[in-house]
């Protein structure tokens, strides 16, 4: 066969091919569209929590990860101890992985279901998951506030003000 007739050859089936694929959702049915939470949205919904920090004089630190856990962004406000950054991630990384706020994690353990110690990051109150349109994209961790409780609530507007900017549009 000659080199012409073999490349049109090749180039038929490939063709032939991408169309099949095409047919079944772009990379044959294995790829799903996913919504995440941006930088930029993390970014936006942090401000929120730091001025409701500021508005009750308070410091801490505010962490959003992505519905895997993973960091997108974080912010430590003055006043408040270093180690809180850190331990604002794991409560954002607990709730994101575990798909609830951590807070509920922390009351199981309360009640003797020790074993999660194992599993769990931080299951301490202050991490929210953030759901926009009832689905996860990300989750919010405070840590360093006045108290649990006000970690707790810090978390809580970061995984509003998302959903309240998403439905605004």
């Amino acid at each position: 066969m000659s080199t012409w007739k073999t490349l049109t050859l090749a180039a038929v089936m490939l063709t032939v091919a991408a169309g099949r694929a095409r047919g079944q959702g772009g990379q044959g049915g294995q790829v799903t569209d996913k919504k995440t939470i941006s930088l930029e949205g993390a970014k936006a919904v942090a401000a929120a929590a730091a001025a409701d920090a500021r508005r009750n004089n308070e410091g801490g630190s505010i962490a959003v990860v992505d519905d895997g856990g993973n960091l997108i962004y974080v912010e430590r406000l003055d006043p408040t101890f270093p180690a809180s950054a850190e331990i604002a991630i794991h409560k954002a990384r607990t709730a994101a992985l575990f798909q609830r706020p951590s807070k509920v994690l922390e009351d199981a353990i309360s009640s003797g279901r020790t074993s999660l110690l194992k599993v769990a990051e931080a299951p301490l109150q202050g991490g929210e998951p953030i759901r926009v349109n009832g689905v996860i994209v990300g989750a919010s961790g405070g840590s360093g506030a006045a108290s649990a409780a006000r970690d707790g609530a810090i978390a809580i507007v970061v995984a509003g003000a998302l959903a309240a900017t998403t439905s605004n549009r």
